[in-house]
């Protein structure tokens, strides 16, 4: 099969714009997909390679930045009460209607995108014919327990370095980031060095964190913005949309922290690629795609 083409174009969103790309072609017969970064406050490039799905079965794959963040309009003075989880609902609900796919789409979101997508799919959405949860919490304080908890298997001097610039309040301190980094490596992506894609999004982050600094705080362990009450458990059950659910054995989002999906939502499907941490679409690639692949063409039709 000849590689997908690709384009890129914008939606208005109030004042603002969305940047996106569809690779392949809206036209196929099969649904398209809409990708959805993690964060708050990432962009599109670390889950870049899910275009590659558009090869594996011609379908359209679309990525989009999210408001804030990568190529959409960024609004560095914004504070917490602008960023909410139905501003987000709004601009992917937007997103749909401009691309004309709001009746027949299927969403797979990675990380936060996973709950935002949660927050879609609780809704019902008559248009939503499949949903992939990739590597997300379903309840934060639970995600920031678990991180803790993984936090407590780094070398002694990691952890005293992590403590001693939190005392400090020096968190953006090279030692900080460095200790940091440790962490990363373990549960967030095990492939050394970074792949350029994923390098793109950290460097994003480091330039402007408005989004991620608002909602989620200052890093994975210190959960202190608008996201850190923030639970769907309860509402699991009102999805009714397929669900695949995919995680890492070495996961940030350990088998606790996407537990309330599994227990929850009818007749999910869990797979855990056995060398991922956060990342199986980056760590294991060819056999992450596959499984979204194999998953999303049982409802083509």
């Amino acid at each position: 099969m000849a590689a997908a083409g690709s384009i890129e174009g914008y939606v208005p969103f109030g004042e603002y714009r969305t940047w996106y790309r569809i690779t392949g072609s809206l036209e196929s017969p099969r649904l398209p997909l809409v990708v959805a970064h993690g964060g708050p406050g990432c962009t599109h490039d670390y889950v870049d390679s899910f275009k590659e799905i558009a090869d594996l079965d011609g379908r359209a794959v679309i990525h989009y930045d999210q408001l804030g963040n990568g190529k959409s309009t960024r609004l560095p003075d914004k504070g917490p009460d602008f960023w909410t989880i139905e501003l987000f609902l709004e601009e992917l609900d937007t997103l749909l209607s401009h691309l004309g796919i709001k009746d027949r789409y299927a969403y797979l979101g990675q990380s936060w995108g996973g709950m935002l997508g949660s927050e879609h799919a609780v809704r019902r959405p008559a248009g939503l014919k499949a949903f992939v949860i990739a590597n997300s919490p379903a309840n934060m304080r639970t995600w920031v327990r678990e991180a803790n908890r993984l936090r407590l298997d780094l070398p002694q001097e990691v952890q005293d370095t992590l403590l001693s610039h939190e005392q400090a309040g020096t968190l953006t301190h090279p030692d900080y980031i460095a200790a940091s980094r440790v962490f990363y490596h373990r549960h967030v992506c095990r492939v050394v060095p970074w792949p350029p894609e994923v390098a793109r999004t950290f460097a994003a982050m480091d330039e402007d964190n408005t989004v991620y600094r608002h909602m989620n705080g200052p890093t994975e362990f210190h959960v202190i913005g608008t996201l850190q009450d923030w639970t769907v458990e309860g509402r699991l059950p009102n999805i009714n949309a397929p669900t695949l659910l995919i995680s890492g054995r070495y996961d940030e989002a350990t088998p606790e922290v996407v537990r309330p999906y599994v227990e929850n939502v009818t007749g999910i499907r869990w797979v855990i690629f056995e060398q991922s941490s956060h990342m199986p679409h980056v760590e294991e690639k060819d056999a992450c795609l596959k499984t979204v692949s194999d998953f999303l063409k049982a409802y083509d039709s």
